[in-house]
């Protein structure tokens, strides 16, 4: 598969370029820093500069062309103020589901937050976050596209386990980061994820029977 990621320099993208070029993929990785093309080059990724906040969607449709899937990994970060959740996690979403739309790229799967909610409190913190996820897995669901919506509990940089604790609701919890890319890694290679909305926390049960126990619901 070719698949676009956006946020390709976060945490979570680098160890999913990383699973996926070693899978054979071809892997491309949006970026704002040229600065940080060397490190996309080490895990797999060939970079691609294009800040998601600049560029509208006419100039993104033709920078990315053809592509089988895009990941939606962008954030805006803990230490963001509120208009940049509107403007990453929920406008820079929703644009690159109508560049998927114009260029038939019809999977999409996307990194979203436990507690996500189109109606949460637009509290000017951290409610805004969640009404900015929650408002872009709404788009997503609206959108016609073959999504894919992942939900993960805390995150941390632990060592990955392989086992977690997938469903619509999973109580809270925490996940490595490096868990949660093998997970997307996995709905990736897995059409039948397609139409999915889970949250993800570390648990007991492997990836690959955690995601057909999912399909089998």
């Amino acid at each position: 598969m070719d698949i676009v990621i956006a946020g390709g320099h976060g945490k979570i993208a680098q160890q999913l370029e990383r699973l996926l070029a070693d899978a054979g993929h071809r892997v491309r990785g949006l970026i704002r820093n040229p600065d940080h093309a060397a490190d996309l080059e080490a895990a797999g990724a060939d970079p691609v500069v294009a800040d998601l906040e600049e560029l509208d969607v006419d100039a993104l449709a033709q920078l990315l062309g053809s592509a089988d899937a895009i990941v939606f990994a962008a954030g805006a970060g803990p230490g963001s103020g509120p208009q940049r959740k509107w403007t990453v996690d929920y406008a820079g979403a929703v644009k690159l589901m109508e560049v998927a739309r114009r260029n038939a790229i019809d999977r999409y799967v996307i990194v979203s937050s436990m507690g996500a909610d189109p109606a949460a409190d637009d509290d000017g913190g951290f409610g805004t976050y969640l009404r900015a996820k929650g408002q872009a897995d709404q788009k997503l669901v609206e959108s016609g596209l073959a999504y894919t919506i992942v939900r993960p509990g805390g995150l941390t940089d632990d060592d990955p386990a392989g086992r977690v604790k997938a469903g619509s609701d999973v109580g809270r919890g925490k996940i490595p980061r490096a868990d949660v890319a093998a997970v997307l890694a996995a709905v990736l290679e897995t059409p039948e994820a397609a139409g999915l909305t889970f949250e993800l926390i570390s648990g007991e049960t492997p990836i690959a029977e955690a995601i057909a126990q999912l399909i089998a619901r």
